[in-house]
């Protein structure tokens, strides 16, 4: 039987084996310097954790927008764990701890999601690094 706990330092270590287990995808969030940054945000973040028999099978890492809603951030399944409802699981977990937030997700595999019975309501954008540098070097102002 799964057990759905919130993360403690405890679980630093099998997280990051998993996430490094995953390979290139997750990369920017384990390798080299990128894994302490990686890890204070989780720190930083409502992160929940599924074990089944002592072994870390996922996660889904959230940020709380001041009463304007929960924002589901990261959501992974062991590859050796896929199929088990896990995601689904970690996913009613945060909804039945936030009974009165909305609960939105950030996706880059909208599929899954959807699969789910989330909605797409929006989208995220990026403000791409030329754009940045010009706003951040020259200083630009509108009247």
């Amino acid at each position: 039987m799964p057990i759905i706990k919130k993360y403690t330092s405890a679980d630093t270590d099998a997280l990051f084996a998993m996430l490094q287990a995953e390979g290139d995808e997750w990369l920017s969030y384990w390798y080299g310097s990128n894994r302490p940054r990686y890890q204070r945000v989780v720190e930083n973040s409502i992160t929940y954790l599924i074990y089944e028999d002592e072994a870390l099978c996922g996660y889904a890492r959230c940020r709380d927008d001041d009463g304007y809603g929960i924002y589901l951030l990261d959501l992974l399944v062991d590859k050796n764990h896929r199929g088990k409802n896990y995601g689904r699981m970690l996913m009613q977990q945060i909804c039945l701890d936030h009974p009165g937030d909305d609960v939105y997700v950030t996706s880059d595999v909208d599929e899954y999601y959807e699969k789910q019975g989330c909605v797409k309501i929006g989208s995220v954008l990026e403000i791409n690094p030329i754009m940045k540098t010009n706003f951040q070097t020259k200083g630009e102002h509108f009247e």
